[in-house]
């Protein structure tokens, strides 16, 4: 099953289900994250909760979606409660992508293959065993994420903007600190390529940017072998493409070690906010001497998870003072 929220004509927020290429509007729902604490309170998957409200009207989501209709597939009223995160050098592949970016001229193995071949060697743990810890980054808050179609808006002070396909796992923490995996996403990790091949801890600063997934969640388990398509769209013609996989048969780490070693942390276990968590990629148009440019228009598509993501890309005016601190 495949979940989505859209506004409908007279501006009210409704919950829609979807089985195969059918999509409905879910009775009595108008936020997915009331359904997913609805479940968690009668303790119920979420599909049997959904099942017990029902579905009501059909509903054309590539309409909605032409009409500027798709909110975000999950979402929280006050936007701090979401957080926005992700992991690197998880995906066979990615290593080589990032180390082309990090070289140096030494024979030393640069920091990225250390921590890809840490991932290679103690990723995958037995069940219930803790492996190796992967790569983590902070993209921020609510705020920051844009739904399905909205711009995603490069900074001033940014270098570049540059799409990142990926799948996200969607999270909501219960009453007593247990995260709760509502299910998968495709994401668009947007990052600032030239900033982090600037200086690796320059890091932080190139993930701190907006971000987009959806739009819809895929309910159930992540497919084993996730295949994608990436592209990037310039005046209505494609300009680059190329594919991506996912899935644990592609990836260095478990998907159970990705969590856990996001949700060991006492501070992302706080009842009843939202968590997305990307799991990373390999593929990137950055890597191939692309240079996204105002009003390109990003696409990732991966059809286990409905309908692709599209959002185009807007540059802010360059800054041109620095930002005041006022003093109290």
């Amino acid at each position: 099953m495949l979940v989505s929220q859209v506004i409908l004509a007279n501006d009210v927020n409704a919950v829609v289900a979807r089985q195969g290429s059918e999509a409905f509007i879910i009775n009595d729902a108008t936020s997915l994250l009331d359904l997913v604490n609805e479940a968690i309170s009668r303790k119920v998957s979420l599909s049997a909760c959904i099942a017990t409200h029902g579905l009501g009207a059909p509903i054309d989501l590539e309409r909605c979606y032409q009409d500027g209709n798709l909110r975000l597939p999950i979402s929280h009223p006050d936007p701090a409660h979401m957080h926005l995160t992700g992991t690197g050098l998880t995906h066979l592949g990615s290593a080589s992508t990032r180390d082309a970016m990090h070289s140096t001229s030494d024979a030393d193995l640069t920091d990225t293959m250390k921590i890809f071949q840490m991932g290679l060697a103690d990723g995958r743990p037995e069940d219930g065993k803790i492996g190796v810890q992967p790569e983590w980054f902070y993209k921020g808050n609510g705020t920051m994420a844009a739904a399905p179609g909205a711009p995603l808006l490069s900074p001033g002070f940014a270098k570049d903007g540059g799409e990142e396909p990926e799948i996200a796992g969607i999270y909501v923490i219960g009453p007593d600190g247990t995260p709760f995996r509502v299910g998968f996403a495709v994401a668009n990790e947007f990052s600032d390529h030239v900033t982090e091949r600037e200086n690796y801890l320059f890091l932080a600063h190139s993930k701190l940017r907006p971000c987009s997934f959806g739009p819809e969640i895929l309910i159930g388990a992540l497919p084993d072998d996730v295949h994608g398509m990436s592209r990037i769209i310039r005046d209505g013609e494609i300009l680059w493409e190329k594919p991506f996989l996912s899935g644990e048969a592609n990836m260095s780490h478990t998907l159970a070690n990705l969590e856990h070693h996001h949700f060991k942390y006492d501070v992302f276990r706080q009842p009843g906010d939202i968590h997305v968590h990307m799991f990373g990629t390999a593929t990137l148009s950055f890597a191939d001497g692309i240079q996204a440019q105002d009003g390109d228009v990003f696409e990732i598509d991966a059809p286990d998870f409905g309908l692709p993501l599209r959002n185009p890309l807007r540059q802010a005016a360059p800054e041109t003072a620095a930002t005041q601190v006022q003093i109290l």
